[in-house]
Order: C-alpha cells, then sequence, then structure tokens
C-alpha cells in the first residue's frame, strides 16, 4: 500500500492549520515554495540538513516581504512546514544559526571540511553535513539548498557577491569541493534573483495601487463630509423664503 503523501494531502493540510486567507499576490507564491518542498520531502534521496534550511527561511522571507497583514506570515510559514508530515524540523532555529556562524566567519572557514582548515567548533556540525553532502554519491540537490548556500555567501562576505567575477569562482569552488552540479546551481541562482526582482517590482505596483485607492477614498470621504457640512449650514428653503 502506497502512504507517500500526495500533493493534494499537502495543500489540504496548510489550509486546515492556516485558515486564514492568503493575499492574492502572494499566493502563488505559497504554493509553489509548498510543493517545492513537498516533493523533495516524498523523495527517497531527500535528507534534511541546515543549508536547506536556511534557503527555506531566506526565500520565505524574500519573497513574502510586504505582505500584509504581516502578523499572518509566521502563520503561513508554520502552516507551510506542518503541512509536509509528522516532524517538523527547526527550520527557522537552524537557518538563524547558519546566520549568526556567517556574520562571524569567513566563506571558506564555514565551507571548508574537517581537516582542511582551523576548526571552529561551533561550526562542528555543519562540518559534519558538509562531509555526510560529499560521502553521499545520491545526495539530492535542490534549488533551496542553492539559495541557502548563496545566502552563507551573501552574509559571510557581501563585498564578494558583489564582483561576479569572484562570487562566480567562490561558488564554482564549493560545487567542486561538494561535488555539486555547479550549471544548474548557476542557473537556479539565476533564475532566483530574476524572480525576486520581478517580484519586488510586482510588490511595488501593488503598494502604487493601494496607495492610489486609498487616496481616492479619503477624497471621496472629503467630498462627502464637506457636502454634507454644506447641508447642515444651509438654512431650510421655507425659512429663507420668508425671511425674503
Amino acid at each position: 500500500m502506497n502512504n507517500v503523501r500526495t500533493v493534494s494531502d499537502t495543500k489540504r493540510a496548510f489550509y486546515n492549520t492556516h485558515t486564514r486567507p492568503v493575499n492574492s499576490i502572494y499566493r502563488r507564491v505559497v504554493e509553489e515554495l509548498m510543493v517545492e518542498m513537498h516533493l523533495l520531502t516524498v523523495n527517497i534521496d531527500f535528507r534534511y540538513d541546515p543549508i536547506y534550511a536556511l534557503g527555506v527561511v531566506t526565500s520565505f522571507d524574500r519573497f513574502m516581504q510586504g505582505y500584509r497583514p504581516e502578523e499572518d506570515k509566521a502563520s503561513i510559514f508554520n502552516a507551510i512546514c506542518q503541512s509536509l508530515g509528522d516532524h517538523t524540523p527547526n527550520y527557522r532555529g537552524d537557518a538563524e544559526h547558519l546566520l549568526l556562524l556567517a556574520s562571524q566567519h569567513s566563506w571558506d572557514e564555514l565551507l571548508s571540511l574537517p581537516g582542511q582548515s582551523s576548526e571552529i567548533p561551533e561550526a562542528h556540525d555543519l562540518r559534519q553535513h558538509l562531509q555526510a553532502i560529499v560521502n553521499n554519491p545520491k545526495f539530492k540537490y535542490s534549488r533551496l539548498f542553492a539559495i541557502g548556500l548563496f545566502t552563507i555567501l551573501q552574509t559571510a562576505d557581501p563585498t564578494l557577491i558583489k564582483d561576479e567575477v569572484k562570487r562566480t569562482e567562490a561558488l564554482k569552488q564549493v560545487c567542486s569541493r561538494l561535488n555539486l552540479p555547479q550549471e544548474k546551481l548557476q542557473k537556479d541562482l539565476e533564475l532566483y534573483s530574476s524572480n525576486l526582482e520581478k517580484m519586488i517590482q510586482a510588490q511595488i505596483v501593488m503598494e502604487d495601487l493601494i496607495k492610489a485607492d486609498r487616496k481616492k477614498r479619503e477624497e471621496r470621504a472629503q467630498a462627502k463630509a464637506a457636502a454634507n457640512d454644506a447641508a447642515v449650514s444651509e438654512p431650510p428653503k421655507d425659512e429663507a423664503t420668508s425671511s425674503s
């Protein structure tokens, strides 16, 4: 009997957990991320790791910027994670730990394997995960893992990110070190950057529309208030006639 969860199961679980409507401009983002995570978690070769977790959190946070109401974002993220099954890893906790490490150490220090450089005690678990990736010929690479790697680089060395040649070389080296598909990773990051830019532009347009609609409502309210004030201050017609 096949007990593998379906995409429909995951979507149903999400909407049963987060019961408020999802803002229309973001609904596609939420569902695409949820489906992508679902397809990975049901893959027999997939193994959760903190770099993947950082990619999930970064992707969600970047694409959901500007979401209203703001307080719904945490509920949506938690519902996505919980919809994937019984065991829910600590995505945010693992992501925040990696970001803290990246803010304190260099890219090379963090992504070097055991024995390749001076040991960083607090990065021991990350080193173990990296070694497991190298030792696993069936490691399930994903776009979200690539985003996690890129976020580490971006946090550890912001200036390197701005130099295309150095950025490409750094990613090339880590792909070689971890046996990752360099060309696919590069394309995934380019698509991520392109989609993020499109989302930012859509958010700007939406914000402009909201401001314009708010201004029209305010103008109508002011016009209505002015008309009401004029009606109150104007004397009744029969009174005006008798006084003349």
